[in-house]
């Protein structure tokens, strides 16, 4: 097993390495584990968060064999970056990779675990939550930023940015779920607007989005909302087909 640890845990090389191999038979579930398993661990005054990625098909065992990061490693060194950018995330560990003859088999991401109050998921589902309005402006200045430094979060979704109340209304956000990112020296007016696509199909929220992002980044207001509007409505028809052709494929389940 390939295992590259942070300098700051080194103290803790024996408990984490122990904790990778007693995965399936320890921990605390976190999550639902459908596609890829998390569970939770504690190490010393700390919990740390385990992500055991899914095995992946034997084509691409190959090539994260031999031609790709894996997606772990990716996470650890995703997250560190975005760390060095000031960009929030759960503090990365480590990562770990089981590598067979075909290519890689097993492979994990550790982190520190971030308790956070809620995730943007919160925000899309409840029009009423508290503070509703202010968060979602606070969150489209974090992605703006995220933007200014050229850094395209391609799972930027409802549930992988954490968000944590902080005094005086002000709030936190966070990033999870790493390992698919995009690093621009510059990114333009489309890309940006683009980024926004699978966050949520209320156009009340887009409108809210758009004024902020707006004032930000100094364009029309209506051209923002547009642009954020295609971008949206674009993925939501992808996604809807996509859908319809998996139920006529798997009629029978």
């Amino acid at each position: 097993m390939k295992f590259i640890l942070s300098p700051s845990y080194n103290t803790s090389y024996k408990l984490i390495i122990n904790c990778i191999n007693k995965f399936d038979i320890e921990g605390s579930l976190f999550g639902d584990g459908q596609r890829n398993k998390i569970k939770l661990f504690d190490l010393e005054d700390k919990t740390i968060n385990i992500k055991s990625f899914k095995v992946p098909n034997l084509i691409n065992q190959v090539a994260y064999k031999y031609f790709r990061k894996s997606k772990a490693r990716r996470s650890y060194e995703y997250g560190i970056k975005l760390l060095e950018n000031g960009i929030g995330t759960p503090q990365p560990i480590a990562y770990a990779e089981n590598f067979t003859f075909t290519g890689l088999e097993k492979s994990f991401y550790v982190s520190e675990h971030l308790h956070a109050e809620l995730t943007f998921r919160e925000l899309v589902q409840n029009p009423d939550f508290p503070d509703h309005e202010n968060i979602l402006r606070q969150f489209t200045k974090f992605t703006f930023n995220l933007h200014q430094k050229g850094i395209e979060f391609l799972d930027h979704s409802p549930g992988n940015t954490l968000i944590k109340k902080e005094a005086n209304n002000a709030y936190s956000f966070y990033l999870v779920d790493l390992n698919r990112m995009n690093f621009h020296d510059v990114m333009d007016f489309d890309s940006r607007m683009k980024n926004f696509n699978r966050l949520t199909p209320k156009t009340e929220m887009l409108a809210v989005m758009s004024d902020e992002y707006a004032n930000l980044y100094n364009k029309k207001y209506e051209e923002v909302f547009a642009k954020m509007c295609f971008y949206t409505n674009d993925f939501q028809m992808k996604f809807h087909r996509k859908i319809a052709r998996k139920k006529k494929l798997l009629f029978w389940r």
